[in-house]
């Protein structure tokens, strides 16, 4: 059975149909792959085990994903009936009253839920370290973070628990927890997944929904599953021409692509490892034939752009603490969140409704500035998936804010620009220190261009395979 795990999403739910094993071996080995692992990592904070082996004989036989086991991000992926906690116990006891239309999507597509994942609170950090939780742990060294917010999510993928996992991605919460755990994490352009029937948008548009996994035909696959304009949704993604599974293996053509080692802004330090990622990764796209030369958006060197992510994401939770709030009938007191989490509301609560409405049209303006450099002739950019070398749990200090979010803003210097741009990224997981903790790079294409990320992807994944050497 654990030659069978080893396989990716897509391969289990062949297995499955050839009759190798059927869906319920295959749900109580990726259970027992858990209890084995997860005492060790911390990923899975809640446990449906008896709920999801009694929900497989329900499965229509068609579904195309018919009993492959996958977990939940315990963060916007809503399940009715559930605890959904988003690392905080002010949502002690809470539960959805209905499914996220993703979680539903899931659902006809034949996964079998069988939990969710650790994350930190409310996700407004790059380490899952929640005090409600605990943290979790590295599978390529237990010392090391998973990264944040969907670090639960990637610690369970890359120690073979699943092979798919929901995730979201608000400033890098997708790519980093990625990067740091050697595995393929895309971040979809802005509406390609919707939100509903709950949210419309989240962090003001920053925010996606996605997936992290050990192949690109994996994430290809996984967001076919869940993409579309659901009624009511506040705006679409441009129409991709077909579904992404296809697009792996297909031939992207002669790109022109830019890469970035240093961050232009001049306020991120170099740092050796991720630079030579990001070489490397140029120099394969050159010999698969792409034109490769250094160089990426001025726009990403303007200095203002942390000071209104910042702000629009501080705004957001604060939001989000108040409807909470409502929700339980007694406002949250300081007291009952993290430290990090008190500062960020209380600045958020200096602003007014006016300063956060101009702080949204100035990123409305560095999108269309960020957006000329693809309309000028650009396929793709490729950078670090994080601005920090892999690091240890405990980096981010919780009572240390001025270190805390000093560190914060190096690591998310690459990442957190296409949030607010809404452009789909992709990191793969193309490095390693001489550790061995893995390091990934991240490539931009435009908007919409979802297909094009697999396409080279995929080729990339053809040329030098991604080891996956936390599955043991």
């Amino acid at each position: 059975m654990d030659d069978v795990l080893r396989l990716d999403a897509v391969g289990q739910a062949q297995a499955v149909r050839d009759g190798q094993l059927t869906a319920r071996e295959l749900a109580e080995a990726a259970i027992a792959r858990i209890e084995a692992r997860d005492g060790e990592l911390n990923a899975v904070i809640h446990r449906r085990f008896e709920r999801a082996l009694a929900e497989i004989d329900s499965i229509p036989k068609e579904a195309p994903f018919r009993g492959v086991p996958i977990l939940l991000k315990d963060l916007g992926w809503r399940e009715s009936g559930e605890p959904y906690s988003a690392g905080s116990n002010v949502r002690d006891g809470v539960e959805p009253g209905v499914d996220g239309y993703g979680v539903v999507s899931l659902r006809e597509a034949g996964f079998v839920l069988l939990g969710r994942t650790n994350t930190p609170e409310f996700g407004s950090t790059i380490t899952t370290e929640p005090v409600a939780f605990g943290p979790t742990h590295n599978p390529y060294d237990p010392a090391y973070s998973a990264g944040g917010s969907s670090g639960g999510s990637a610690a369970a993928v890359a120690a073979g628990m699943v092979a798919v996992a929901t995730a979201s991605d608000g400033g890098g919460s997708i790519r980093i927890p990625a990067s740091l755990c050697g595995l393929v994490g895309l971040k979809p352009t802005r509406g390609r997944v919707s939100l509903g029937p709950v949210m419309g948008e989240g962090w003001s548009g920053f925010s996606c929904p996605g997936f992290v996994t050990r192949t690109v035909r994996d994430t290809a696959a996984a967001l076919d599953v869940v993409s579309g304009l659901r009624s009511g949704d506040p705006y679409d993604a441009p129409a991709l021409p077909g579904p992404l599974a296809d697009e792996v293996g297909r031939e992207p053509g002669r790109l022109r692509v830019g890469f970035v080692t240093r961050h232009p802004n001049g306020a991120v330090p170099e740092v050796p490892a991720l630079a030579e990622a990001v070489t490397r990764a140029a120099a394969l796209l050159e010999a698969l034939g792409h034109d490769v030369a250094p160089g990426g958006p001025g726009a990403l060197a303007e200095p203002e752009f942390g000071q209104y992510f910042g702000a629009i994401v501080a705004d957001n939770l604060a939001a989000h603490v108040n409807s909470l709030g409502e929700l339980r009938g007694e406002p949250v007191r300081p007291e009952e969140l993290e430290p990090r989490n008190v500062a960020m509301l209380g600045a958020a609560r200096t602003r007014s409704a006016a300063d956060h409405i101009l702080a949204t049209q100035w990123v409305d303006g560095y999108r269309r500035r960020m957006a000329a450099w693809w309309s000028a002739g650009h396929d793709l950019l490729l950078m670090p998936s994080l601005g920090v070398e892999p690091f240890p749990l405990g980096w981010i200090p919780p009572e240390d804010l001025s270190v805390a979010f000093g560190r914060t803003a190096h690591a998310v210097a690459f990442t957190s620009p296409i949030n607010a741009t809404g452009q789909p990224a992709i990191s793969l997981p193309l490095h390693s220190t001489g550790a061995g903790l893995p390091v990934g790079v991240q490539l931009v294409a435009a908007a919409g261009r979802e297909d094009l990320l697999v396409r080279v992807a995929a080729q990339i994944e053809q040329a030098r395979p991604f080891e996956h050497a936390a599955l043991r």
